[in-house]
């Protein structure tokens, strides 16, 4: 779609071919880069779960007139923009009851379907006094809806999310993490449904109360932090469920968590990162899922923990539904991340063990494996392009190692660096959970506090 916009503003005619419940998707982006009238030719059905010859014919009798149509008109051309330079955000837009006040934002989508606070100006005000920009600046400007983030609308979204005003600096780190060209935001929109989520480091987890140990989604400022960054996400970005977000089967609220740094035997992730430990940064990142949380213990034969732990992690990466994606070489690996919650009594047993977080990801690049035979089937049959193992080995896609007999057992991670450790959730349990995300890397901002 995105090449169309452009080969669009260059005034050549251009068709995007879009799937049936994408071509929304494909006008409202487009309106975001400067094309208003999107020429568009839509496949009728759904083209994954389509017979070969049942695909043919649809192309030959209906997709192909619709392409020399669309080429053939002349009402698509660039557009203006989305959003007006003369808004006032400082505008009321209404004014009723608490219940008045959510009906009308959940009836423009504003909303993600739970009540919201009013942003009233006093109450945007009082976040706007925890930073030192200006209520005007351009921060960011964020894709797909290519709308301007400013402190002003960014205070809003924390306000309806419940966050109070000492958050804002965490707010606006996530917001530059969400624009950075790492983070790769106008991706989010996956029909995988992918799910935002905020990793916070640094003095500030303990002076603001961010939770780090059991519930930790749950409790103290995570939940209303995440709800903002989901907002944003929704209201600036302006990925709509349904309409410029595809997830299939949507996506929970976004989450927040904070790495346990005291409880933690390595350094913590931000250091890993490049900064000073006494930086307090925010880490964006995404997950297609929050699935299961396994326990690793000794087992009746006493094996060591550390090594139970060690094997849990490479079972649960195998069992994820995009390993399809987890061995792809090329810029494309840049875009893949795994993350690993590990409680705090797991951490200890590895470190007692002597791994390191560096060791621990080398030890799941080296060892996590399926059969070549598994990996052609889940890449034949589940890869959105149907397109086999061996054909990506062909074009460059897969290392040379993925060609061999089907018992052959291969690595499903392109490199020990896609996989991100931290250290977090209640102290007393051994438990892990492995998130795992596409078109994403974790992207982490300095949060600026106020000068006093």
């Amino acid at each position: 779609m995105r090449p169309a916009v452009a080969i669009e503003q260059l005034g050549i005619p251009a068709v995007v071919v879009t799937a049936t419940g994408f071509t929304t998707l494909a006008r409202l982006s487009a309106k975001a880069g400067g094309v208003d009238g999107l020429r568009i030719a839509e496949y009728p059905g759904t083209l994954g779960t389509d017979a070969p010859n049942v695909i043919q014919e649809k192309i030959r009798s209906v997709l192909f007139e619709k392409i020399v149509e669309g080429l053939t008109q002349d009402d698509a051309g660039a557009g203006s923009k989305a959003g007006s330079d003369d808004w006032d955000p400082r505008k009321i837009v209404f004014s009723g009851t608490l219940e008045e006040v959510n009906d009308f934002f959940e009836a423009n989508d504003w909303t993600d379907g739970l009540p919201i606070i009013p942003p009233t100006v006093q109450r945007v005000e009082a976040f706007l006094r925890h930073t030192d920009e200006a209520p005007d600046k351009h921060l960011a400007t964020l894709p797909s809806a290519n709308l301007l983030a400013t402190p002003w609308n960014v205070a809003a979204n924390a306000v309806m999310a419940g966050c109070k005003p000492e958050h804002m600096p965490i707010i606006l780190a996530a917001v530059e993490a969400l624009a950075d060209e790492k983070f790769s935001l106008n991706n989010i929109g996956s029909s995988s449904g992918l799910l935002p989520f905020a990793l916070i480091n640094g003095p500030i987890v303990r002076e603001l109360g961010i939770a780090c140990a059991g519930q930790l989604i749950a409790r103290g400022p995570n939940t209303a932090i995440g709800r903002a960054i989901g907002l944003i996400v929704r209201n600036i970005a302006g990925f709509r469920p349904g309409k410029s977000y595809m997830g299939t089967y949507g996506y929970p609220l976004a989450f927040t968590l904070a790495e346990d740094e005291e409880r933690s035997p390595w350094e913590p992730f931000h250091v890993e990162q490049g900064f000073d430990k006494s930086t307090s940064t925010v880490t964006l990142g995404v997950t297609s899922n929050w699935g299961s949380q396994p326990e690793a213990s000794s087992g009746p034969d006493n094996q060591p923990v550390a090594d139970i732990a060690l094997k849990l992690m490479t079972r649960e990466i195998c069992r994820k539904a995009r390993v399809f994606d987890f061995a792809t070489i090329g810029p494309k690996a840049e875009h893949t991340m795994v993350t690993i919650l590990v409680s705090p009594s797991i951490a200890r047993c590895l470190a007692d063990a002597g791994y390191t977080k560096q060791s621990i990801m080398e030890y799941l690049y080296q060892n996590a494996k399926l059969p070549l035979g598994d990996f052609d089937w889940i890449t034949k049959y589940t890869y959105p392009a149907s397109i086999t193992v061996e054909q990506k080995v062909e074009v460059g896609l897969l290392p040379q190692e993925f060609s061999g007999p089907p018992e052959k057992l291969v690595r499903v991670l392109c490199g020990p660096e896609i996989v991100h450790i931290v250290v977090c959730g209640d102290a007393n349990r051994n438990r892990l959970m492995v998130l795992e995300g596409g078109h994403s890397e974790p992207t982490t901002k300095v949060i600026k506090r106020k000068q006093q």
